[in-house]
């Protein structure tokens, strides 16, 4: 296989698909077309710079000599250029063995054309001659240029070929293959000896294998557009969808406009999920289609407009049955007006529904002139035997146009249909009539679904609650949340409605109930939808617990909304949240750990990598502000009930926060918290370094003395007087460092030093 390209033989091993086989092809050909232009570029070059290349008028001579030649007539007076022209025109020098007869059909017009010479003895004059010399060199132009399907088998390899062909026909496939083997080294642009080949496999039963030489044998020979779709056939038996489909591609490069190949390869693409390639065979078709093809054209407009509204993509839907409608408006059945009304209403587009509706179905919409209203009165008529999704399709629309006189008899044409198998219509109009603020017509139908047992579901239960609520029935409305909740416990805006209505009707208790954490821990840690919808629940159940006065309670949810923003934080400052009940009741307090005890799960890479991923999250949520807000919240309510130790433990997590730590302003406040709550929590050594930070930026402020002051009376600790003595030594002139400097050194016995401070 030393003749074989690397391409066909990765194709060959089963390295590469026949898809990229073809893509290297192409690209080897064209990196061989550019070597051989510049090699070709380079000789020129070479030749203009020989000195021994002869010269111009050499050249003419030598054309001069050539037509001289050429002028030469024959026995039968005509030229040989004539007759090198019918030469050339009937493929004398180069014929292949499938072009004899055409060989032997243009020697019969030229026996005839040498009868009617006889019959007419006058010669043709030199005009004549030169006229038809040039006709024929047109006329052998325009044949070379013609791309005729030839055989690039050599003649000398066309009898191997056949006795590789007969020894497959005795049976002898292992020397039919070797002789194909040979043909292909020596020719392998030739497609026989793959055909040969995929059939001596086929008849081992190597289908695969068969099919890998077909394909590269239609490759050689792609104008042949049966091969390309039998191929195609054959790579969906063995479920190669993507394979059919480049086969299909291929036949349609030869015949573009055959709608059985545009309409399986678009087939195909909506089976690999490529619905906007499928779409644009589809449209393909539609235009090749003639215009007495209407049938057809209508049933394909009806599968495309189904499939762009099954896809969101509602615009496209609409514009092909536009389409439909326009061209064949005629051939519009009740189906066609059914999925475009249904575009229309998706869309909101109520006026066009509305039109294509009346226009189509024979429903008539009129105002009555006589009535006592200035504007009349609307009457609309439905014709016995509509179907009732169009008359649905018709409320819809007069309700959003807020047309509502002609409404209420096909509202009850509509209650007289059984709710199992018209539950859809009846959502449909409730949900139109509350979209309107139509509570009181939508109730009645809710009311029957929900009594349903194919339609009592969670989304029905919710519209009837917030049907009730709107019309002011509390109590009814509470019972219907809750069958949403019972129905559907992640159902988030059902939870809260139902805690604002057990609020409102005094039920507090009840309030809390339902808004109960929807998730475990483990579920927030891994799907951030699932933290969004419990971030939610957990900020109104704070509310509700602040306004219930129960603290507790109020801190563990506030404490847990922080630790979802600030879980690596608190890692870093080995801070950790723990559930305990020490005082009684089950509450969540923060504790300082030691690193080793810090969770393995929170490693320090994938920690890097994700907090501004779960920042991102958060934040959709509650704006940096509003964060911000909710820290200041959990603070002051952990001072307010006297937990300093985890005031100053929340404030370090905070601190460690790089959206916090980044801003100056919130990390001088959250320095300032910190300071506040050591000294309340009698950690007077914490203190001591927040108040040297801060004195060493604001030297001059008598309030940070003072502070700084008590907190050095507490410690017990005389590492300030160093700190004092070389904050005066770069601010001599500081009244409070030098007094303070002046005391330090009086109780530490050093009169000397307390006279030169007091007494400059």
């Amino acid at each position: 296989m030393s003749g074989f390209s690397p391409e066909l033989i990765d194709y060959l091993e089963g390295k590469i698909s026949f898809e990229e086989f073809e893509k290297r092809r192409e690209e080897r050909q064209a990196n061989e077309k550019k070597d051989a232009s510049k090699t070709s570029t380079e000789i020129t070059e070479c030749d203009e710079e020989d000195p021994n290349i002869p010269s111009t008028s050499g050249i003419s001579h030598e054309k001069h000599r050539i037509h001289s030649e050429d002028e030469g007539h024959t026995s039968d007076g005509v030229s040989k250029s004539v007759h090198r022209a019918f030469a050339s025109m009937i493929g004398e020098d180069e014929r292949d063995d499938e072009e004899e007869e055409e060989e032997e059909e243009e020697d019969d017009d030229d026996d005839e054309e040498e009868d009617d010479a006889e019959d007419n003895p006058e010669q043709p004059s030199a005009g004549d001659v030169f006229a038809l010399e040039m006709e024929l060199n047109r006329e052998n132009k325009k044949m070379m240029k013609e791309k005729r399907p030839r055989s690039k088998l050599p003649k000398a390899l066309r009898g191997l070929m056949g006795e590789a062909n007969i020894r497959f026909a005795r049976g002898e496939g292992e020397e039919a293959i070797l002789m194909c083997m040979e043909i292909i080294r020596q020719a392998p642009l030739a497609y026989e000896p793959f055909s040969t080949l995929a059939m001596i496999y086929e008849d081992q039963g190597d289908m695969e294998k068969s099919l890998q030489f077909e394909l590269i044998a239609a490759h050689l020979n792609p104008s042949d557009t049966e091969e390309w779709v039998r191929l195609a056939e054959m790579s969906l038996e063995q479920d190669n969808i993507k394979q059919a489909i480049f086969c299909y591609s291929k036949a349609l490069k030869y015949n573009p406009a055959n709608v059985r190949y545009l309409w399986e390869r678009s087939s195909l693409y909506e089976q690999v999920g490529e619905h906007k390639l499928a779409m644009d065979g589809y449209r393909r078709i539609l235009n090749l289609l003639s215009p007495s093809d209407g049938e057809r054209f209508m049933q394909l407009t009806r599968d495309m407009a189904k499939t762009y509204f099954e896809t969101n993509d509602v615009l496209s839907a609409i514009g092909i049955i536009e389409e439909a409608f326009s061209k064949h408006q005629s051939l519009v059945a009740i189906e066609d007006v059914n999925i475009a009304a249904e575009l229309y209403i998706s869309n909101k587009q109520y006026d066009k529904a509305l039109e294509v509706i009346t226009q189509f179905s024979g429903i008539t919409l009129k105002k009555e002139n006589d009535s006592p209203q200035e504007n009349g009165v609307a009457v609309c008529h439905i014709p016995d035997g509509s179907p009732i999704d169009i008359t649905v399709k018709m409320m819809l629309c007069l309700i959003h146009l807020n047309i509502l006189e002609p409404v209420n008899p096909m509202l009850t044409t509509l209650m007289e249909q059984n709710p199992e198998e018209m539950g859809d219509l009846y959502l449909d109009v409730a949900e139109a009539f509350i979209d309107v603020g139509e509570y009181n017509s939508a109730l009645p139908l809710l009311s029957a679904l929900v009594c349903s047992e194919k339609y009592n579901l969670a989304v029905v239960w919710l519209r009837h609650a917030d049907c009730l609520k709107a019309l002011g029935h509390m109590e009814q409305a509470a019972e219907s949340y809750s069958k949403v909740v019972e129905m559907a416990p992640l159902h988030l805006d059902a939870r809260i409605s139902l805690s604002t209505l057990q609020q409102q009707l005094g039920q507090p208790e009840k309030a809390l109930e339902a808004l109960e954490p929807m998730y475990d821990p483990d579920t927030l840690a891994q799907d951030a939808n699932a933290a969004q919808q419990e971030l939610k629940l957990l900020l109104h159940r704070s509310t509700l617990l602040y306004s219930q006065g129960k603290m507790y309670y109020y801190i563990d949810t506030l404490l847990t909304m922080l630790v979802m923003l600030l879980k690596i934080a608190m890692n870093r400052a080995q801070v950790c949240l723990i559930s305990s009940s020490k005082t009684g009741e089950r509450h969540l307090y923060l504790i300082k750990v030691s690193r080793d005890k810090i969770s393995d799960n929170d490693d320090q890479d994938s920690a890097n990598c994700d907090a501004k991923a779960i920042f991102a999250i958060l934040t959709s949520v509650l704006s940096k502000d509003d964060w911000w807000n909710l820290l200041l919240k959990a603070i002051y309510a952990l001072c307010d009930l006297g937990r300093y130790k985890e005031g100053e433990l929340l404030v370090d997590s905070s601190l460690e926060y790089y959206s916090f730590y980044d801003d100056r302003q919130k990390r001088k406040e959250l320095e300032y918290f910190g300071l506040s709550a050591a000294i309340l929590d009698k950690n007077f050594r914490k203190a001591y370094n927040y108040i040297r930070i801060m004195l060493m930026e604001n030297v001059n402020k008598p309030q940070l003395w003072n502070i700084f002051n008590q907190v050095t009376m507490h410690s017990q600790d005389v590492r300030h007087h160093r700190f004092c003595l070389r904050l005066m030594l770069k601010n001599p002139d500081n009244l409070a460092l030098c007094v303070l400097s002046g005391h330090n050194a009086f109780v530490s016995g050093s009169f000397k030093h307390a006279l030169g401070i007091f007494i400059p």
